[in-house]
């Protein structure tokens, strides 16, 4: 028999942890400093002991992911790779080509080239397919985006040989691209949606966020903006620096933005407008829906307890914890929630939850659906407890969890039908865009050499909605149900097609100047922005 053989450290060790509990009760020890100690002499002992080698990096991190779940819905645990991927939207950059790229069927096509990046300064452009990577086929073979996207990307100025394939050109084109830091912006949209009134999109809170949305607010009122919308829908937070960075640009000098109080009720921190903001005086509307959270709702409580603004939507997610982020030796991360954030007022942002409940928390926005509280606002109900003042004209809003808006605008559930949703699951109305455009873009920008010819013109050809009705039907069986729901369907889809394909002549922005056209919750902003102000 083969005794396995262990350091004389790690003995010593195993021994004194099995003795230290007896001795430690002796002297009346700390419960919790002897909790501990028994998490590390168990994990010793079955890294020495256990009869089959186990993987201690999983069990470890399998440990970490225990004791978290019976905590709140937002202490996590990321391993080191996951890390690396949840931090670079918010931080501003990767080490990449600088493409934006989406799969038609199993190839990988540019959307556009990042400005000024490594792929535009050697020649890709727009419409060209990416065949291989460093003499690897990628298009054919059936690999995941996440495998492309590994094999694309890659430490700043390191090189990668692509073979690109044109169309109009025979062949495949070779290319070598070094890698480069990449911009991620978080600005969406910023342009005029009707004359005099600005609207301005972002879809998280990163590191750039503020310097990308006062350069825009600039833009903006170099082109006759008075009045803005801020649209926070589906925002899902991020910083919260950056969210007091942006509140100061709408509130006075010294306003206070956000408070957070940890254990024992201890103020551990508040953050206050700094002055000299762009845009304190017009008129303001921010917009909202059950999935903005964080730094999204810190955002919209200030301006609404300052009364700064009109906040339009449905009541917002309801994520109100901080999260203090622990890096750990190998790169991984645990965000462990520290405190509560509470607006100006004294509203609690964060929903109720119990813990270790992770699935009934997850479930809330279904809920609030099934209880009708996203279609109908009579179905919402707060108690008088939950009144609060807002601080300058003393109106009443509510606390609970979330924010919810002076003026309520109910999900619709008729404008997608359930053709037009089964189509965008399996990626019918995507796949249509990017074929049309890739057999089309010449002769669009010759035709349309600016948006707005684009926008008031173009038309989103129905031979093409034919063909892609055709071949869902012959592949998943999809069709309409009767000629009400074809009709719908159409006309949905014939707008989002518009929106994609505008996107790829021109940016995110032109997307949403296309869909929000059409928005329930843009529109009530409108509305309320056309009629006389009351001030």
């Amino acid at each position: 028999m083969t005794r396995n053989h262990q350091s004389p450290a790690i003995l010593i060790l195993s021994c004194i942890l099995l003795l230290a509990p007896a001795s430690l009760r002796a002297q009346g020890a700390d419960p919790r400093e002897m909790s501990i100690r028994k998490l590390l002499q168990s994990t010793i002992m079955i890294n020495q002991m256990y009869v089959d080698t186990v993987n201690m990096e999983r069990q470890v991190e399998d440990a970490i992911t225990g004791m978290l779940s019976k905590l709140d819905p937002h202490s996590t645990y990321t391993n080191a790779a996951d890390t690396k991927k949840m931090n670079e939207p918010l931080q501003g950059t990767f080490d990449g080509i600088g493409v934006q790229f989406n799969m038609l069927e199993d190839t990988l096509v540019v959307i556009q080239p990042v400005s000024k990046g490594p792929s535009e300064k050697v020649g890709i452009v727009a419409g060209d397919r990416i065949v291989t990577v460093n003499d690897t086929a990628i298009a054919g073979v059936k690999m995941s985006r996440e495998n492309i996207m590994a094999r694309l990307r890659g430490p700043k100025g390191t090189t990668v040989r692509l073979g690109i394939v044109r169309r109009g050109i025979k062949g495949v084109l070779p290319f070598t691209v070094k890698r480069d830091k990449i911009p991620v912006n978080t600005l969406d949209a910023a342009y005029i949606i009707r004359p005099g009134i600005g609207l301005l999109r972002f879809s998280s809170f990163g590191a750039t966020t503020h310097n990308e949305v006062t350069e825009a607010i600039r833009r903006l009122q170099q082109q006759g903006m008075k009045s803005l919308i801020l649209d926070l829908q589906s925002n899902g937070g991020g910083y919260l620096n950056a969210a007091a960075e942006l509140a100061s640009e709408f509130l006075p000098k010294g306003e206070m933005v956000v408070y957070t109080r940890g254990r024992a009720d201890v103020n551990m921190g508040e953050f206050r407008s700094s002055g000299g903001g762009l845009f304190t005086e017009g008129r303001l509307i921010v917009l909202v829906d059950e999935y903005s959270a964080s730094a999204a709702e810190i955002l919209a409580g200030a301006v609404q307890d300052h009364d700064r603004g009109t906040i339009i939507g449905r009541r917002t997610f309801g994520k109100g914890l901080v999260q203090r982020p622990i890096e750990l030796e190998d790169g991984s991360m645990i965000r462990l929630t520290i405190a509560r954030y509470y607006t100006p007022s004294g509203r609690c942002i964060q929903k109720p939850y119990e813990k270790g409940n992770a699935k009934s928390y997850a479930r809330d926005v279904i809920d609030r659906y099934n209880r009708g509280e996203l279609t109908n606002a009579d179905s919402i109900h707060f108690p008088d407890s939950l009144r609060y003042k807002t601080l300058t004209l003393g109106r009443t809003v509510y606390g609970g969890g979330g924010i919810m808006p002076d003026i309520f605008v109910p999900l619709d559930t008729t404008r997608y039908t359930r053709l037009h949703r089964e189509l965008s699951a399996r990626s019918y109305i995507v796949n249509t865009s990017l074929r049309y455009i890739d057999k089309n873009r010449k002769r669009l920008q010759k035709t349309y050499p600016d948006f707005s010819k684009f926008m008031q013109e173009f038309t989103f050809p129905r031979e093409e909605l034919d063909q892609m009705f055709a071949e869902a039907e012959k592949k998943d069986s999809l069709r309409a149900r009767d000629d009400d729901e074809l009709q719908k369907t159409v006309h949905t889809a014939s707008l989002i097609l518009k929106g994609l394909v505008a996107r790829d002549l021109w940016d995110m922005s032109e997307y949403f100047q296309v869909i929000y056209e059409e928005d329930p919750v843009v529109l009530q902003a409108l509305k309320l922005l056309c009629e006389p102000s009351k001030d």
